[in-house]
């Protein structure tokens, strides 16, 4: 499974290793780095210019905060955050007094449903912290909606290092980003896949398993399964009653 364990023992994947006799192994592919203060200095972008942040994830947030803590840059209590959910409005606690701060946040997870909140503050100077790798949709809804901002690229992603021999008794390998498969590439340069199993989450990462001329045994999320942990359960069932 190319994602960290579960903070959780009541995460469903659990439920499956245990109904199935299955055993689960979590070993991220990627990892997250922050830029230095150098690398982000290269952009020439003022975090101070702006009056409000928008943040998508997470890994937006840790970075960002990171990242003003080694540039000495102090952010003004003024400042307003825009988030994608509640949940990542919380995590801004982490960092700062929640209560001091001006928060607003959307309810579905996508920066559409956050726009018509931004276009109200018209007047504010937005800065959207990003990974290296993302596309234009972000900086194109603001343009449409005629809003001033800036993509500031804070992080990367990157490869982990694997041991030769680590996927040698996996039956299946579960992705869920088109980097976990390009770090399956630059780790395994000679995979052959034969009778190991590939399953993805996302239409971009199942892309990328084609795209890499892999077979592609089960994707999600589906009409039927719209998890993971349900794809699996319901292939697992499927295999052991077919044997």
């Amino acid at each position: 499974m190319s994602q960290p364990k579960p903070a959780s023992e009541k995460s469903p994947y659990y439920d499956i290793a245990s109904k199935y006799g299955v055993d689960i192994v979590f070993r991220p592919f990627i990892k997250v780095e922050s830029f230095t203060a150098k690398e982000f200095r290269q952009q020439k972008i003022s975090i101070l210019d702006h009056t409000a942040i928008v943040f998508t994830s997470r890994h937006a947030i840790d970075h960002f905060f990171n990242l003003c803590k080694e540039l000495r840059v102090n952010i003004p209590e003024a400042m307003k955050y825009f988030c994608v959910t509640e949940a990542i409005s919380l995590y801004i606690q982490k960092y700062v007094q929640y209560r001091k701060r001006k928060m607003f946040f959307g309810t579905n997870g996508k920066i559409d449903d956050l726009i018509p909140t931004m276009v109200k503050h018209k007047n504010e100077k937005y800065l959207v912290p990003m990974s290296d790798v993302h596309n234009n949709d972000i900086k194109n809804l603001l343009d449409n909606s005629r809003l001033q901002h800036t993509e500031a690229v804070m992080y990367r992603t990157v490869s982990n290092d694997f041991g030769k021999d680590e996927l040698q008794d996996c039956d299946m390998v579960v992705f869920f980003s088109p980097a976990g498969v390009s770090s399956l590439l630059k780790n395994f340069p000679e995979f052959e896949q034969k009778d190991m199993r590939i399953a993805t989450f996302g239409t971009t990462t199942a892309q990328a398993v084609r795209d890499a001329g892999f077979r592609l045994d089960l994707s999600a999320p589906t009409v039927q399964a719209p998890s993971m942990t349900a794809a699996l359960d319901m292939y697992i069932k499927k295999v052991n009653t077919g044997k």
